[in-house]
């Protein structure tokens, strides 16, 4: 049961993602094009053989946080919005941080980049908080 309702509110909050982060990325392209434009680096080139990789990244991270949600929920407090939040800032702090921190130092990205994706990790798990505390409390 309990790998059962990770699974079932993985594949949930990676729907909801999904579609969060294709319209938020639409958004950013149009309203922050000076942002894009420093994709245009070999770094980001790809043949394609593993563009799934990219597109399936938010049933990844909802595997994730939705397990770390199952054992952590009951050190959150508040309401759903709260509870989100504080679990957005924890996810944050602790598993992204560090990552970038270690990717701005080891390869050729700007501050503005790492920045960037700061703010969509730190966006993508508050949402996804706010979701698994009102599905699973």
């Amino acid at each position: 049961m309990f790998m059962k309702k990770i699974f079932i509110n993985g594949i949930l909050a990676g729907i909801i993602l999904t579609i969060i982060s294709y319209g938020g990325l639409y958004l950013s392209i149009r309203f922050f094009p000076f942002l894009f434009e420093e994709y245009n680096n070999p770094l980001f080139h790809s043949d394609g053989s593993r563009d799934v990789l990219f597109y399936s990244h938010t049933f990844i991270i909802s595997f994730a946080l939705s397990w770390f949600w199952e054992n952590l929920k009951t050190i959150f407090r508040g309401n759903f919005l709260f509870r989100g939040i504080q679990f957005g800032c924890t996810y944050t702090l602790v598993g992204v941080v560090p990552i970038l921190w270690i990717t701005f130092a080891s390869m050729d990205v700007t501050l503005l980049m790492v920045g960037s994706w700061l703010l969509y990790a730190f966006i993508q798990s508050i949402i996804a908080g706010m979701f698994f505390a009102k599905r699973n409390p």
